[in-house]
């Protein structure tokens, strides 16, 4: 599921009051550009533009990879660090990177890089196209877990995307919540959500609508009692304020954390 929640704010970060806030370290790229596609001989990179450089940011695979990528139509917010990796695609390698690409249709950011012989992707599990049956990153399934009483509270974290609400990808952690609280026998479901700022490179703060922690907090319990867990009590809140952002992993404040009781 996506959902817009508000238009992009980039200005004072209200809660810490930091008109004039530092720059992130050196060693930090955060910033809001179009996602660019290079064709190769295997699979598609995907490149962003900063102050006239190129940043590698994953390659295209199918829904197994960790890498999400961005589409063609909407800017991306970048959130990574500096690799001394050699250049991949041409850009310099940003690791870890997290992406999040924004809601608003920017027309402009449409570029598809030809493939060259000088950019290749030695490293691509496999060609694009159907995977016969196993998915590139596809891994073995992990063993049974066996819980024995006294059952212990246990928490999740869920990250989000810059205004987004639940995704694909989270659909594994929230299995693993059903999974449990239906073997426990829980009593109770907490969820506190939290919206995040950045602070971007030039120094300039992205702060989401305040609103969306609440939102993800019902949101989820609401997916919780659908999935098998109505007659459980659940507390769905939103977390105080907002974590004032330094420029390093700032979407994690981006959250929301899932406690099942006993």
């Amino acid at each position: 599921m996506m959902k817009r929640i508000s238009a992009i704010a980039i200005a004072t970060f209200a809660a810490g009051g930091i008109a004039n806030a530092e720059p992130p370290p050196e060693s930090q790229r955060n910033f809001v550009s179009c996602p660019i596609v290079r064709d190769t001989a295997t699979v598609p990179c995907w490149l962003s533009e900063y102050e006239g450089e190129l940043y590698y940011l994953g390659i295209q695979t199918d829904v197994s990879a960790d890498f999400d990528p961005p589409f063609l139509g909407h800017r991306v917010l970048v959130e990574g660090t500096v690799s001394d990796r050699p250049r991949i695609c041409g850009g310099i390698v940003l690791d870890p990177v997290v992406i999040a690409p924004i809601l608003d249709f920017d027309a402009s950011c449409n570029t598809i890089l030809p493939a060259e012989d000088r950019y290749t992707v030695p490293f691509a599990p496999r060609p694009p196209g159907p995977s016969g049956g196993r998915l590139a990153f596809q891994r073995d399934p992990a063993p049974e877990e066996v819980l024995v009483p006294p059952y212990e509270p246990r928490e999740y974290l869920l990250h989000y995307d810059f205004d987004m609400l639940i995704m694909g990808r989270h659909a594994p952690i929230l299995g693993d919540v059903l999974d449990y609280a239906t073997k426990i026998g829980a009593s109770r479901i907490e969820v506190v959500g939290s919206s995040g700022a950045t602070l971007l490179s030039d120094g300039s703060v992205m702060a989401e609508d305040t609103s969306i922690a609440l939102e993800r907090a019902n949101e989820i319990a609401e997916i919780l009692k659908s999935g098998g867990l109505g007659e459980l009590a659940f507390a769905a809140a939103a977390a105080t304020g907002q974590e004032e952002p330094d420029g390093v992993e700032d979407w994690r404040s981006r959250r929301a954390v899932i406690r099942v009781m006993p």
